[in-house]
């Protein structure tokens, strides 16, 4: 008898059935670098990491905390702030409805916040995420970040921010760029307590958060192949009229240049950041 139901290898791709590979129930993923159809499942317990390429897909804030954080040993903190309207904006459609949509998606703002243990250490954790509204910065984000800094502060524990953003949100402003000072003076605070603050820069970290509090760490880590800067590459290009250097503004890049200090892949990224806050909290 044929198993008609039965899939035991990817699809073949071709130019025209690329993108229909992708849709049929989440069966298959198509990698964005090396363009191999991979089994979903396969994906996920590979850390959402191409087993073909090590293409890093992106995370969620809810799959980054599962990721890193011991089971269970995650307690998450301002659940209730939620993003207003202080501007009254429109663009293309209401900020208040762009809002609306966003948390339908099962998010309820760019950044989780919280305390929570990676193999037993405490941190304080701000995991951005880029599924609600391009992971931007608001008052909320701003606010939260602060929060969980000052927390840890009082605890005596370090920090760990984990961005994922496209900058700060245009629809909120001055008030959106305020942000920008406001973590950065709570991560002074935090610094003359002799306390250790990791940023980990993921796909994408750029615009007003790359240009403050994601560059300030004690050690910025990167993820391999994360697009990393203030401007984007096509906008640099368009602006000098000019071919940028290959590779330019990705992590490796950035390695090369001393703008990160290490780079690390995401299935050594618990263990790694264990190890490195064991050092940094002894000294």
């Amino acid at each position: 008898m044929c198993a008609w139901f039965s899939i035991s290898k990817a699809p073949k791709a071709n130019a025209e059935d690329t993108d229909k590979l992708e849709i049929p129930g989440g069966l298959w993923t198509k990698c964005k670098s090396c363009s191999e159809i991979v089994y979903t499942k396969e994906l996920e317990r590979n850390f959402k990491v191409c087993p073909k390429c090590g293409y890093h897909f992106r995370l969620n804030a809810a799959e980054r905390i599962n990721l890193l954080c011991d089971a269970a040993q995650f307690e998450e903190f301002d659940i209730q702030l939620r993003s207003n309207d202080p501007l009254t904006f429109k663009d293309s459609s209401k900020y208040k409805d762009r809002i609306k949509k966003a948390e339908k998606s099962g998010s309820y703002e760019a950044l989780r916040s919280g305390i929570g243990k990676i193999n037993g250490e405490k941190v304080g954790l701000g995991v951005f995420d880029f599924t609600y509204i391009g992971g931007s910065m608001g008052v909320v984000v701003g606010e939260k970040l602060c929060r969980i800094i000052e927390r840890s502060t009082t605890l005596g524990i370090p920090v760990i921010i984990i961005s994922s953003s496209g900058g700060a949100r245009m629809q909120e402003g001055i008030y959106s760029l305020m942000q920008m000072a406001k973590v950065t003076a709570a991560l002074v605070r935090h610094a003359e307590r002799g306390l250790p603050y990791i940023s980990l820069l993921t796909d994408p970290t750029t615009g007003g958060v790359a240009a403050s509090f994601a560059m300030k760490g004690d050690l910025n880590i990167a993820e391999p192949g994360a697009l990393i800067g203030f401007a984007g590459p096509r906008v640099i290009e368009q602006t000098i009229r000019s071919k940028l250097p290959e590779g330019f503004q990705r992590s490796e890049f950035l390695l090369n240049h001393g703008v990160v200090d290490m780079i690390i892949h995401r299935s050594e990224l618990k263990q790694k950041l264990s190890e490195l806050l064991g050092l940094m909290m002894k000294h």
